[in-house]
């Protein structure tokens, strides 16, 4: 029966994903091909003094991005450290200078790590004015810069790859909330709850006293997820019942995750006139999808040891309301989206479950990926996956017309060694330093041995790929780990950024190429198998012994 019901639930899942793909991929297609303003967003380009038909080179996109992001960064701190005398502070104080150092970076940059237990460390306008903003506009980010990729591949012999204004103003105003409206409602039937009623104290039933914590969750949860933020308005984040109280609402939750990153693909192959193209991108993320569910599934129901055995499962750490199925189903979502959201505890999976969710990270978030980000990831292995092909038959690689040249090659293999630099670095350095060792391993590390070294490794993982989850047991608040993490979360996000904005404006400034007999065709069954294998054994061959040291080694242990 548990079988049963769980493969009912990724059934659902699957199916609403099916339904929306079409509808929600054509209608970001129009939104970003449209030359009609709306009068709300024309008020707003006069404001800011930009002109909606006038496009933006690359580097000026780039810089757009860059400042914009800057002045987040810069406004979040500040939100932060004036916690005290705002309004709905719930009497906490100010958040320490490196604690809102780490979080400012952490929602600029859609990652949402939290080093804090956030019901008892911010209050109701931190929350707001700060974190739900930047959820909105983080996200609408990375949907912009991917939709500059596409148009650098559509356009011919341009200068330009759109107005990054416009691009944030559209994907803002027309997208994310209307989307998140509709969702939090929804949420709001389903019992999470949106007040702003503080804490209440009251009797329990044995004479005791309990506390009870009050909130807007749902307008945040609704964005956090659809937005493929992550954190939590709780500390125990989904998995907490004010968040995300039954079955249903965390399958809801499944699908705002998925729902943006996996419809993309059909905007890309509409805004590039061959619809085929973003049926090859999608089919990619599917299938990683699936055997990535499968896999982790089949370690949490199959392993563990002797007591999970004799248990029936391994139910550490994971809600009854949800099972193992509905957890691995959440926790697959949420590491393959770089949405860092979880409805239990990956630290308290299974050695070889948890190293499925660190590894979903470690294939750089591509199936389906976050909002912008997972296609725009997929599409440079999608460039690298021809280039290789082209060395194979002996021709010139190109991608949708457009020549695949020693420029374009360096740009996408830098991009992908940024992020498992800094995660095999910032990993490296909290142990070979003997400072910072003596430190992790004084007050960070709860699990020393093994499980430990997971952990940290996790953490970078999860930084440097703008995920955002964690394994528990790590205390990150520390000033090593929330200037680290920091960093990692800093590079991992706007370094792969400024060469994906190079691509566009390469591919961009390129007539097409008309195909001929030797032009690879990357519609196909072929170039699909192709691209997976790409994509796998680029991120075996850099994290393989990495994970042997760590999850692979306690599994086997």
């Amino acid at each position: 029966m548990t079988i049963l019901f769980g493969i009912l639930q990724i059934l659902t899942v699957a199916l609403v994903i099916a339904l929306i793909y079409r509808p929600l991929g054509d209608y970001m297609a129009h939104i970003f091909t449209t030359k009609k303003d709306l009068g709300v967003e024309r008020g707003f380009y006069r404001i800011i003094g930009v002109d909606s038909s006038s496009g933006q080179a690359w580097r000026s996109y780039l810089r757009s991005v860059l400042v914009f992001s800057l002045v987040g960064v810069l406004l979040v701190y500040a939100i932060q450290r004036a916690q005290a005398v705002l309004p709905y502070s719930l009497g906490f104080p100010a958040i320490p200078e490196g604690l809102s150092f780490n979080t400012a970076i952490s929602f600029v940059s859609n990652t949402n790590w939290q080093s804090y237990s956030p019901d008892v460390t911010m209050g109701y306008a931190v929350q707001i004015l700060g974190l739900v903003v930047q959820n909105f506009v983080s996200a609408a980010v990375g949907i912009a810069v991917a939709v500059a990729l596409i148009r650098g591949l559509a356009l011919r012999s341009s200068g330009t790859i759109g107005n990054f204004w416009v691009d944030l103003t559209r994907a803002t105003l027309r997208l994310l909330l209307p989307l998140a409206a509709a969702s939090a409602l929804i949420l709001i039937i389903g019992g999470v709850i949106q007040n702003f009623a503080g804490f209440t104290t009251v009797t329990t039933l044995t004479g005791g006293s309990a506390t009870i914590p009050g909130g807007p969750a749902a307008s945040q949860e609704a964005i956090k997820l659809l937005g493929t933020n992550g954190g939590g308005f709780f500390n125990a984040n989904s998995a907490h019942p004010f968040e995300n109280p039954t079955a249903w609402t965390s399958l809801f939750q499944i699908v705002l995750m998925l729902a943006i990153p996996f419809s993309l693909p059909r905007t890309f192959g509409q805004m590039v006139g061959d619809k085929r193209q973003g049926n090859a991108i999608v089919a990619v993320m599917a299938t990683i999808f699936t055997v990535s569910l499968a896999a982790m599934t089949w370690f949490e129901t199959t392993t563990g040891g002797a007591a999970t055995r004799l248990a029936g499962s391994a139910m550490e750490g994971k809600e009854d309301r949800f099972g193992i199925w509905g957890s691995t189903l959440f926790g697959s979502t949420s590491t393959l989206t770089s949405t860092g959201a979880v409805n239990a505890m990956h630290d308290s999976f299974t050695s070889l479950g948890g190293m499925m969710a660190m590894l979903n990270m470690m294939l750089g978030e591509i199936a389906p990926g976050g909002v912008g980000s997972g296609l725009y990831g997929l599409l440079v292995l999608a460039i690298v996956t021809v280039f290789i092909a082209g060395l194979l038959v002996g021709r010139t690689p190109e991608y949708l017309g457009k020549k695949i040249g020693p420029r374009e090659i360096k740009l996408a293999s830098i991009y992908i060694l940024i992020t498992p630099t800094l995660v095999l670095v910032g990993t490296a350095l909290s142990f070979a330093i003997p400072a910072v060792r003596e430190d992790v391993f004084g007050t960070s590390i709860w699990n020393p041995g093994l499980h430990g070294f997971s952990e940290v490794l996790y953490a970078f993982t999860s930084a440097a790929n703008n995920n955002g989850s964690a394994f528990a047991g790590l205390t990150a608040n520390t000033p090593w780990f929330n200037t680290a993490l920091g960093i990692a979360m800093l590079f991992g996000r706007f370094l792969p950024i400024v060469f994906v904005l190079a691509l566009a404006g390469s591919f961009a400034a390129q007539d097409r190429v008309p195909a001929t007999a030797g032009t690879l065709p990357t519609h196909r069954p072929q170039f699909v198998g192709l691209l997976l294998g790409v994509s796998i054994i680029v991120t075996a061959l850099t994290y393989f012994p990495v994970l042997a040291l760590g999850p692979l080694a306690e599994g086997l242990h």
